[in-house]
């Protein structure tokens, strides 16, 4: 399935998106698609619906963030050998764990803003990972039992406050509309084989990423089971698991977003974002 959010912000309905490309409606279902909805049973509920008997959504709705009420907002950091080479830094021997506060998720299509005084925000397409069972202490081999999807995501980042302003980097990597997700969560049965999906990021037309899934040096049962060791994860929790290659700030010199642009970005089989990049 291909489930997702759509209508205004803040009034988002569920939706389900057919065969065909179209949005079905999936109010008089469920609420939201948030916490128990991804629960396995519920989701296995949804997955044996006709689809044809639901409502047809007509138009060009917005599309919302593909997870309403997101608990936690958790990221990996330097997960690709490859951009961790571009930016200079050593290969970790353990993930590098930051957040980004709920307040930076927006629609996959939202305007993303430089905040202001920002000198360097900067790009990063990446593969988030939904949690649908809850878990903790989760073994490797299990991690995967605990996914109700995987969607894209945009690791919008403002270099300066995240590496020379002190501290840790979430003062660079929480900012309002820096975690654009969506458009669609995508389960685990049409994802593919997520140990190797291309992804890719252009800016006004400009391929700056263009990488795959394969360079990650922890993959998602690590992620899952290393994160569990320390905090339990919930139903509607979104893990998004590092970039590859690309980023505005591994260009020689470094390239940072002014305002104006257009930031295009996908991952193979989990769709597509657009965003306008406009000043706070």
């Amino acid at each position: 399935m291909k489930l997702l959010r759509f209508g205004p912000k803040g009034q988002e309905k569920p939706g389900l998106l057919d065969a065909s490309g179209a949005i079905r409606d999936l109010s008089a279902v469920v609420d939201d698609i948030s916490g128990d909805v991804l629960t396995p049973g519920s989701m296995a509920r949804l997955s044996e619906m006709n689809v044809d008997d639901l409502p047809l959504v007509s138009g060009n709705p917005r599309i919302g963030p593909c997870v309403g009420h997101i608990g936690k907002f958790i990221c990996i950091g330097l997960n690709y050998a490859d951009h961790a080479a571009e930016t200079g830094a050593e290969i970790p021997t353990e993930p590098v764990v930051f957040n980004k506060w709920t307040s930076a998720v927006c629609g996959p299509d939202d305007d993303v803003e430089i905040p202001r005084g920002s000198k360097k925000t900067d790009w990063e397409v990446e593969l988030g990972v939904v949690i649908g069972k809850p878990g903790r202490y989760i073994d490797e081999a299990d991690a995967l039992s605990h996914v109700a999807g995987y969607c894209v995501v945009n690791d919008v980042s403002e270099r300066e406050w995240q590496i020379e302003r002190g501290g840790t980097w979430d003062k660079g990597k929480g900012c309002d509309t820096f975690g654009p997700i969506g458009p669609w969560l995508v389960t685990p049965d049409e994802a593919g084989d997520i140990g190797n999906l291309k992804m890719w990021l252009e800016v006004d037309g400009h391929r700056y990423q263009d990488g795959s899934t394969a360079t990650m040096i922890f993959q998602v049962p690590k992620i899952i089971s290393y994160l569990s060791q320390f905090l339990s994860l919930q139903s509607g929790d979104v893990i998004s698991t590092g970039t590859p290659p690309g980023v505005g700030l591994g260009q020689k010199p470094p390239v940072f977003l002014k305002g104006g642009e257009t930031m295009r970005l996908g991952i193979e089989g989990l769709g597509e974002q657009t965003q306008k990049v406009v000043r706070a």
